[in-house]
């Protein structure tokens, strides 16, 4: 099978954990280097953003996108993971029905929602892959260990329901009732806290139901395909659905190298910014080829008015 270097955008079923993505796309493409830039739970489904081959070197440059995700609040008791694959919590973050809907409205609601938009603190939850002292929190708190967690600075640029007034809501069985709602998000932003921060304003337990990815940086649920669909395609049109590093990097400034410029910076040596480059200092400036293809990223020095490259991904 043919070497493949890009960025693959799948659709990852609910059941799944971003490492069993990463291991069926890299036996399905026969791949040893395949990567992600940010994990989702296994209940969620949705976007993941997949690297394949030399583009796993890009993957400090896609980390930090930002998120969109569409998910669904239960209101009626909490869990102890803040989704509904945790246990439920009983005394006071269970709410009963009558409860439920004398809390819950439309105002009230905006009202929880708006305390969270903006930049906000938040504590990782213990049931997650946030390591501490080398340690992943899930793995601690699957032990029944409970540890102080510094907050983290979080922007919610935008956080709203989903559906008309009168069907804001939707009633289950047991009691319980769910909202739907999108939020757009920095990276790092854990969408079961905002869900049980919400629950916490209203006064009644809450939990996050579901949770679907469809947005990271530039990169769209629109364009993913399932591993199905991989698999299918895989020895015939794989490559056609890679993202180029190029493409993948099309929000960084870029400069386009002659000849000389090339050979310095496939040995790692700086090369001249061009005059009067008005790009942060320190930042990473896409470093290209004369026919488009990105061969390293280097950052400038606006002192010394150099491009070092530092991730080369080119080919000799």
């Amino acid at each position: 099978m043919l070497a493949m270097d890009g960025i693959l955008l799948i659709d990852k079923p609910a059941g799944f954990t971003s490492h069993d993505v990463v291991a069926r796309v890299r036996r399905t493409l026969g791949e040893r280097r395949v990567g992600h830039t940010g994990t989702l739970d296994p209940f969620a489904t949705g976007l993941l953003v997949i690297l394949v081959g030399r583009a796993t070197r890009l993957a400090q440059f896609l980390s930090d996108a930002e998120k969109e995700y569409q998910a669904t609040i239960r209101f009626g008791y909490a869990t102890d993971t803040g989704d509904f694959t945790g246990q439920r919590l009983k005394a006071r973050e269970e709410t009963d029905a009558s409860e439920l809907r004398s809390n819950i409205d439309a105002n009230n609601i905006e009202a929880a929602i708006a305390s969270l938009r903006g930049e906000i603190e938040q504590t990782p939850p213990m049931y997650s892959a946030k390591k501490i002292k080398g340690q992943k929190l899930y793995e601690m708190a699957r032990r029944g260990e409970v540890i102080e967690r510094a907050t983290v600075r979080v922007n919610v640029r935008e956080f709203e329901m989903m559906g008309a007034n009168g069907d804001l809501l939707r009633s289950n069985d047991e009691g319980t009732c769910e909202l739907a709602v999108r939020v757009v998000c920095s990276a790092g932003t854990y969408i079961r806290t905002l869900a049980e921060s919400v629950g916490e304003f209203l006064s009644v337990g809450a939990h996050l139901s579901e949770l679907r990815r469809t947005r990271a940086g530039q990169f769209r649920i629109e364009n993913a395909i399932t591993l199905d669909k991989l698999q299918e395609i895989a020895q015939e049109n794989a490559a056609g659905f890679l993202v180029s590093p190029a493409a993948a990097l099309g929000h960084l400034p870029a400069v386009t190298l002659n000849a000389e410029q090339e050979r310095r910076t496939r040995n790692g040596m700086g090369v001249p910014a061009p005059p009067g480059s008005q790009w942060t200092s320190q930042g990473p400036v896409g470093m290209r080829t004369a026919s488009g293809e990105l061969l390293a990223v280097g950052f400038y020095d606006e002192v010394k008015q150099l491009l070092h490259p530092t991730v080369v991904i080119a080919t000799q």
